[in-house]
């Protein structure tokens, strides 16, 4: 009898401070996934702390990340994953290059911006990391061995 078991899809959300967008990335996709597939976040140029305002909104929606801090990315985050998403980076030098699949998202940064906003960017993330996660966790994508 051959063995089945499948190879966990991993995916880092990447945004200029890792202080908004990536984060909130990261919490949807971990939380719809359901340990199932596995995502990660990192900046460019990560910020000091997690917004507060991100924070807030989260919670808003049952997802705590006040415990979360930004993280500097690096080139063996890029070789670990299956696939690299970018947050709204249009500067050449603020944005990744990966030899896994990648696109940008062209959300918009939240910092600084009033609550409502937050909240619009949220849940665009939401509905994105939504349709990303149907997409990874089909069956055909899982190597059966």
């Amino acid at each position: 009898m051959g063995l089945c078991y499948f190879v966990m899809k991993k995916v880092l959300f990447v945004c200029v401070g890792n202080s908004g967008r990536s984060q909130m990335a990261e919490a949807f996709f971990n939380e719809m996934a359901k340990g199932k597939a596995v995502a990660m976040s990192a900046g460019t140029r990560p910020a000091a702390q997690v917004s507060s305002t991100v924070v807030a909104v989260m919670r808003e929606v049952g997802i705590e990340i006040g415990d979360k801090k930004p993280k500097l990315l690096t080139a063996e985050m890029l070789e670990t994953v299956d696939r690299v998403i970018t947050m709204g980076c249009n500067e050449a030098q603020a944005c990744p290059g990966s030899s896994v699949p990648a696109e940008d998202w062209e959300l918009d940064d939240p910092e600084g911006k009033p609550i409502e906003k937050v909240r619009q960017v949220r849940d665009q993330i939401k509905i994105k990391v939504d349709e990303l996660v149907k997409t990874l966790l089909r069956a055909k994508d899982f190597a059966q061995f």
